[in-house]
């Protein structure tokens, strides 16, 4: 099996939907600093409701690893979203637009909370690496298209910088080549059951973009 045969051949399975998640003009405009203030702050409101799921998935994640060199990187990367970087940019971008962390749920939102909550009870490693690794991959892959000089308000530039970098890329590393490795020599019908969840995650990141497409007018 060649590298990352695995998580490129799910990602190419969605190719039409992971093209349009990382090139999606919202995306875009963050990248160029022009998302209006209204629909950024209704956007972070969203996205911050992913928080507490996306926390306990990557618990999940520790408690399901096969091994212990896997359940390390899980570990570190929880204590970074629960207790500084994103969690400090939330509050702060929040507090800039004059938006709220107890926004009411949008149905994509929802749905992808839901999505999350599902592979985290199955405690199924595979498909918690899955869904991780889109929520990750793609919001590397918007983010990486941005260029220099990244915009100067924080809310933009900060964003971008979470999402990007060579920590950021390393970690993204890490949940493709879980995916590889657990991929090879899967019987058809486990592949399928793995994209089938992977391409529920890529569609749902679409949603969310167009979501917030939809309030930026």
């Amino acid at each position: 099996m060649s590298e990352r045969m695995f998580s490129e051949w799910l990602r190419r399975q969605c190719e039409a939907e992971w093209t349009a998640v990382v090139t999606h003009p919202f995306a875009t405009a963050i990248n160029e600093g022009t998302v209006p203030d209204d629909a950024l702050r209704r956007y972070l409101e969203q996205d911050f409701q992913f928080v507490d799921s996306f926390t306990a998935l990557l618990g999940a994640a520790v408690a399901a690893a096969d091994t212990f060199e896997a359940r390390v990187p899980y570990g570190k990367f929880l204590g970074q979203v629960a207790t500084t970087e994103e969690k400090t940019y939330f509050h702060r971008a929040l507090a800039e637009l004059g938006g709220r962390t107890d926004a009411p749920l949008e149905p994509v939102t929802a749905a992808f909370r839901g999505l999350m909550d599902e592979v985290r009870a199955s405690q199924d490693y595979l498909l918690v690496a899955a869904v991780l690794c889109v929520a990750e991959w793609c919001y590397l892959g918007w983010a990486s298209r941005a260029r220099e000089p990244l915009p100067e308000r924080f809310v933009h530039r900060e964003w971008i910088e979470l999402h990007e970098g060579a920590e950021f890329r390393a970690w993204v590393g890490f949940l493709r080549g879980e995916l590889d490795r657990l991929g090879e020599g899967l019987a058809e019908e486990r592949r399928q059951e793995v994209l089938g969840v992977f391409r529920r995650a890529v569609e749902l990141e679409r949603a969310f973009f167009d979501m917030a497409a939809a309030h930026a007018g």
